[in-house]
């Protein structure tokens, strides 16, 4: 973990000058995040553990340095089992990022997943209320899908969020559908008194399933974000599930012998990034 950790702030500086001079300004990542060797930002109990705490503070630096939004996702399950230990680890991630104001924290990615992922609406406000008692200014999300106009203004009465981050289906035909989808949740807001963003954080990506999304798969789901009023999309990559080492990962990856983000795209991947910003800006 030392030579690691001694490896990281030449290559997060790296990546994040990559992604800045490609006009990203967004990145996610996450606290306790433990596959292949990772070190997770926190322990089992939600205290804080080195190097990945650390690290993690240094990642937020840099990003705050070159105008990056670093989202901050816990997730139950894994290193996580309990409310205790997903309050704890809140607590701790608030209190070692609380210098920076580029950050927000999702408190439980896909808390609606009726596995070990589930955070009930009410231990969502639990966290947040954790959060909002040592920093009162940070924002806080919880990855859900929502399914009506009801259980949407049910979900945001109790957990009283800042943003919502829908995560969207991954078939062939859903980019096409992505405006209509961003629409639909802000009208369901207006109707219920209380809007807030819609942040597309995790749409599909490639290695995920039967289906590779193509560049113009991409940029159509990107459009339909821009064109129905979301607050924020993602290129959402990760490892290749139909391999057992899991390569290529796609992702930022510290360990020795691992190279610079850029690196672990593919040719697909690469010209959305490329031509992201562009679509943002209307071009």
């Amino acid at each position: 973990a030392s030579d690691v950790y001694k490896r990281q702030p030449e290559l997060m500086a790296r990546d994040l000058d990559d992604l800045r001079e490609r006009g990203i300004n967004w990145v996610r990542v996450w606290a306790t995040w433990d596959t292949y060797d990772t070190q997770p930002a926190v322990d089992a109990a939600g205290a804080p553990r080195d190097p990945g705490i650390s690290a993690l503070r240094e990642l937020v630096s840099f990003a705050d340095e070159r105008g990056i939004v670093v989202d901050v996702t816990l997730h139950r399950g894994g290193a996580l089992t309990t409310q205790e230990a997903h309050l704890a680890a809140a607590r701790t991630i608030t209190r070692e990022l609380r210098p920076w104001r580029n950050a927000y924290i999702d408190v439980a990615n896909e808390r609606d997943v009726r596995d070990n992922r589930y955070v009930s609406p009410q231990e969502c406000r639990e966290l947040r209320d954790a959060i909002r008692e040592i920093d009162p200014r940070r924002p806080v999300t919880a990855s859900s899908t929502f399914g009506s106009a009801q259980e949407l203004a049910e979900f945001l009465e109790v957990t009283q969020l800042d943003f919502i981050t829908p995560h969207l289906p991954r078939n062939a035909d859903d980019p096409a559908k992505t405006r209509e989808r961003v629409e639909r949740y802000l009208a369901w807001m207006q109707e219920t008194g209380r809007v807030v963003p819609v942040h597309l954080q995790e749409p599909f990506r490639r290695d995920y399933g039967a289906w590779q999304p193509d560049t113009e798969g991409f940029l159509t789901d990107l459009r339909g974000a821009v064109a129905g009023g979301a607050a924020g999309w993602c290129l959402h990559n990760g490892r290749n599930r139909g391999a057992d080492d899991g390569e290529p990962r796609r992702s930022f990856d510290l360990h020795p012998g691992r190279g610079p983000f850029l690196d672990t795209l593919d040719d697909f991947e690469r010209a959305v990034l490329q031509a992201m910003a562009g679509v943002v800006a209307g071009g």
